[in-house]
């Protein structure tokens, strides 16, 4: 009995760990939220209550407990603290947990190395994180945090290029005709059906999952989007209405995670 309980606390240690590493990440990616285009620096000075603009303690920064214990308020001015910083930490822990799921199924290899995909995986997926957050807080996709989702995907894309397999190297074009297809969208209507930015974001996850994956993303990203549109529409214009713009940015990357995580290839459906 005693080994069966240590080997299932065994399998479960490492996503213990792993869970708590995107807990600290999503606190710091709620800093990069923030703090972008600013004139703030991301890596130096101490977090601020955005009220009282009092300096925060360590205990005051504790991800999810210190909104807990706090009751989601300002220890010192008692205004309300935004749900943004609470969510991002547990969505960050479990995108942790679910690629750390798909590289270490049953925690196997957890310790054999840090440069390992789930390292590489993790931190592209941060990024796509910050884009989707700060695209809804501000409807628009900062360039620094895209241009770095674009390099990271390349060199994804180049680690995967197998120059004997002309599939593989189709998967490499998907992602200039997405951006193609999208930037030509922006194009003729002006802006007004999606941001350059989603543009930009599209050829990153073309170069990050080829041609069948990133369809499925893509395909997704839009009916979730879509569903969403309709949803708070029907809400009787409480949420949205017409003329609001819906941020496209998270939906699609809720499509590219799933595609990645679930293996999911439009390519094998159609054939």
């Amino acid at each position: 009995m005693f080994f069966c309980v240590n080997i299932k606390s065994m399998q479960i240690l490492p996503y213990f760990f792993v869970a708590l590493l995107g807990l600290v990440v999503g606190s710091f990616l709620n800093v990069v939220v923030l703090r972008l285009n600013t004139g703030r620096s991301i890596f130096k000075g101490r977090s601020q209550c955005l009220s009282c603009s009092v300096s925060l303690k360590w205990y005051e920064l504790l991800p999810v407990v210190s909104f807990i214990a706090q009751r989601g308020k300002c220890h010192h001015c008692h205004s309300k603290i935004s749900w943004q910083y609470i969510i991002v930490e547990l969505i960050t822990a479990g995108v942790f947990v679910l690629i750390a799921s798909k590289f270490w199924p049953g925690g196997a290899g957890f310790l054999d190395t840090l440069l390992s995909p789930f390292t590489w995986y993790a931190t592209v997926f941060s990024i796509l994180i910050a884009i989707s957050v700060y695209d809804l807080r501000h409807k628009i996709i900062p360039d620094v945090l895209v241009y770095i989702f674009i390099g990271m995907s390349v060199l994804t894309a180049a680690w995967y290029i197998d120059f004997s397999n002309f599939s593989l190297n189709l998967d490499i074009l998907a992602g200039p005709i997405f951006f193609a297809f999208f930037a030509f969208l922006w194009l003729i209507s002006m802006g007004k059906w999606m941001g350059f930015g989603d543009a930009k974001l599209s050829l990153g996850i073309g170069l990050l999952l080829g041609w069948g994956s990133g369809l499925a993303a893509e395909a997704i990203g839009f009916w979730i989007g879509a569903l969403v549109g309709i949803v708070l529409l029907l809400a009787g214009g409480r949420y949205l209405t017409m003329k609001h713009e819906i941020p496209l940015a998270p939906f699609l990357v809720v499509g590219t995670f799933l595609a990645f995580i679930l293996d999911l290839n439009i390519l094998d459906w159609i054939f």
